[in-house]
C-alpha cells in the first residue's frame, strides 16, 4: 500500500496552489449533503465502478470518506484498475475539521 494516502494538509496545499486533480468524497449523499470539501464531487463507494471511465482520465485523484476507510477501500480498487494517481485523504472529512476547516461539521 506504498504512497496510498494523503493528508489533509497536503490536500488544502494543492488546492491552494491551484493544482489540477479530480477530489472526489465516497460518502453517502446525506452524508455530502451534511458537510463537504468545497470542488468535490460525491461518488458513493457503490457507484465509483460506473464512473470508472471519468476515473482512469483524471491524472491524479483525491478521495476521501467520513474517517478514511471507505476511501482506502476504494483507492485499492482503483490502483487494480490501473489508476495509480489515486490517494485516499487520511482521516477523511472528520480530519479536515480538525485540521483545515473548523466550520466543516463534524458527525
Amino acid at each position: 500500500m506504498d504512497n496510498f494516502e494523503i493528508t489533509a494538509k497536503e490536500v488544502r496545499q494543492r488546492l491552494d496552489k491551484g493544482e489540477k486533480f479530480l477530489l472526489v468524497d465516497c460518502r453517502e449523499p446525506w452524508e455530502f449533503e451534511t458537510c463537504r470539501i468545497e470542488g468535490a464531487k460525491l461518488m458513493p463507494k457503490a457507484s465509483v465502478p460506473l464512473h470508472i471511465r471519468e476515473l482512469e482520465a483524471a491524472e491524479d485523484v483525491v478521495v476521501y470518506c467520513h474517517h478514511g476507510r471507505r476511501s482506502l477501500d476504494v483507492v485499492a480498487w482503483l490502483r487494480q484498475q490501473g489508476v495509480e494517481g489515486a490517494r485516499s485523504m487520511a482521516g477523511g472529512i472528520d480530519q479536515w475539521s480538525v485540521e483545515i476547516d473548523p466550520q466543516v461539521p463534524r458527525y
